[in-house]
């Protein structure tokens, strides 16, 4: 799908107007390649990105190991959202999983868009509803669910997962080892 589309899918009582405009606003074209980064610890970067091909994944770069916190993957939005939030460095990275094209927003555009039309001011309002909700679930799973839990609760949720994003890095999503997750997807 392409972003007017998921744009659509999402949004669909937005007017041809509204989307024309918001789409409009979406004019950052970036190409990554495997491995490289697109956002490094301590950077400022207050853009919203829409994954039109490849796979990315957001961390934070702990001194033992890296701790993987999100994925975007095809037809997904990935940006490091505390920094595009409120404009301050971010602790976090994203880096290309494989070779990447995406088109992001500009958070000054973003917020324009959404002042000037209701119909975005809303999906946006439950989008962070939805990303807040969705945060909290992931804490309290990772908190009290056992290792064989999260596992199964994340292959129901986004089997795509599997077929996209290495082991290791969904091992890191899931904070387990990597051997306990291939002991998991034998068993």
């Amino acid at each position: 799908m392409s972003l007017a589309e998921t744009l659509q899918a999402q949004i669909p009582n937005l007017d041809k107007s509204g989307l024309d405009f918001f789409l409009s606003k979406w004019t950052k074209k970036v190409k990554v390649k495997r491995n490289e980064f697109l956002v490094k610890k301590g950077m400022i970067h207050p853009y919203l990105y829409f994954v039109k091909k490849g796979a990315m994944h957001i961390f934070y770069p702990a001194e033992e190991k890296d701790l993987t916190i999100r994925f975007g993957y095809q037809n997904n939005f990935i940006g490091v959202f505390p920094t595009f939030l409120n404009n301050q460095p971010t602790h976090f990275t994203i880096q290309a999983i494989k070779a990447s094209e995406l088109i992001g927003i500009h958070r000054d555009d973003y917020y324009q868009a959404i002042a000037e039309n209701d119909t975005l001011k809303q999906y946006w309002q439950n989008a962070l509803e939805h990303l807040v909700i969705s945060q909290l679930e992931r804490e309290i799973d990772l908190l009290t669910s056992s290792p064989a839990e999260r596992y199964h609760r994340v292959l129901e949720r986004s089997p795509q997962l599997f077929q996209e994003i290495p082991l290791k890095l969904i091992a890191s999503y899931l904070r387990m080892t990597p051997e306990t997750l291939s002991r998991l997807r034998k068993s």
